[in-house]
């Protein structure tokens, strides 16, 4: 049976930023204001995390927004262990929104002797007392079957959408381009929603990291191309594939990543390109180098989470958040003409 009332979101140390702002949605859609449960994450001095909750959970719809991006192994950890703390408080049910899934890149075995960590931390998220998984643009989508719960994906590319359409009035112009071979489906995704072409990047690599060689699929010249992927690390595969479309007659070239990782020269890189800007969400925490740079901009995505953990609360179906007529009106404050 399910509770009256109001589902309830608790955060972790990872973005409290978008914990903050998924509320306020939530606060609007209800008609009340709502808040962050308060509670203790921290960490003792030898790097053990403890968790205390300040609320009454019992028989409560729970919510726990954690990330689990740099530094990992503590965010996961951080997350397993309130999951915990909230089981053991009698909470009705858990549910992890995790916008950023690390150790999705380890979805499979390489080579000999390697682990699939991606499966192992499903097992440990699923062990700790998780009944549900909410994530966006998870890096390899079978990952989903690792879990024996539920598992919610939603997508980047209508919120992209939105804004291409907003920011590039003459979508005839436009390519999106895939920058591997792995990313087409992400990529035709977003090039049938605006009703462009689309071109791919093919890359060649000696070993992991070492590219020896990139080809364009596709016709680019004098075009606005616009890179889609799921997760920018260190930008060098980005930068490198923006300045081969320059140099085949790009016009333009802008990029749309879901999970700004943005690590070690990252943003000195994008900032040095060819590219003309990049647009991330705010899936991951942005640090001040980040925010200062002139090339990246962030799009939100607590109207989409809002609205997800509202329906997951009710019963009624997240699948219809893929559709752009379903977001557009979520987006009407940031996207007027589109809805």
């Amino acid at each position: 049976m399910r509770s009256s009332n109001p589902p309830k979101l608790i955060s972790g140390n990872a973005n409290r930023t978008l914990a903050q702002n998924i509320v306020k949605r939530m606060g609007m859609h209800r008609g009340e204001a709502l808040k962050v449960v308060e509670a203790r994450v921290e960490q003792f001095n030898d790097g053990e995390i403890f968790v205390e909750v300040f609320e009454n959970v019992r028989d409560e719809d729970m919510f726990i927004l954690q990330p689990t991006s740099k530094p990992a192994n503590d965010h996961l950890m951080e997350l397993m262990i309130i999951a915990d703390a909230l089981k053991r408080s009698s909470a009705r049910r858990i549910t992890a929104v995790i916008p950023y899934f690390g150790y999705a890149r380890q979805d499979r075995r390489t080579k000999a002797r390697t682990p699939i960590s991606a499966k192992l931390v499903a097992n440990l998220l699923t062990e700790s007392g998780i009944d549900r998984i909410l994530t966006m643009d998870l890096h390899a989508a079978q990952i989903q079957g690792f879990f024996d719960i539920p598992v919610d994906n939603l997508h980047a590319s209508p919120i992209f959408a939105l804004d291409v359409k907003h920011n590039f009035k003459n979508l005839k112009d436009v390519t999106v381009v895939s920058p591997d071979v792995g990313g087409v489906a992400r990529a035709r995704q977003l090039a049938q929603s605006l009703g462009t072409d689309l071109a791919i990047v093919d890359k060649r690599r000696n070993a992991p990291g070492e590219i020896d060689g990139m080809t364009v699929i596709g016709e680019v010249k004098g075009k606005v191309c616009i890179i889609v992927d799921d997760i920018c690390d260190t930008a060098g595969t980005l930068c490198k594939a923006a300045d081969l479309l320059t140099e085949k007659g790009a016009k333009e070239v802008h990029s749309y990543i879901t999970h700004g990782v943005l690590s070690g020269p990252a943003v000195g890189r994008i900032e040095a390109s060819t590219m003309k800007s990049l647009v991330i969400t705010d899936s991951i925490e942005a640090t001040d180098e980040v925010r200062k740079a002139k090339k990246i901009r962030m799009v939100p995505t607590a109207p989409v989470y809002a609205q997800a953990i509202q329906n997951i609360a009710s019963g009624s179906s997240v699948s219809s958040l893929f559709r752009n007529e379903t977001l557009g009106p979520l987006y009407e404050v940031y996207y007027p003409e589109n809805v």
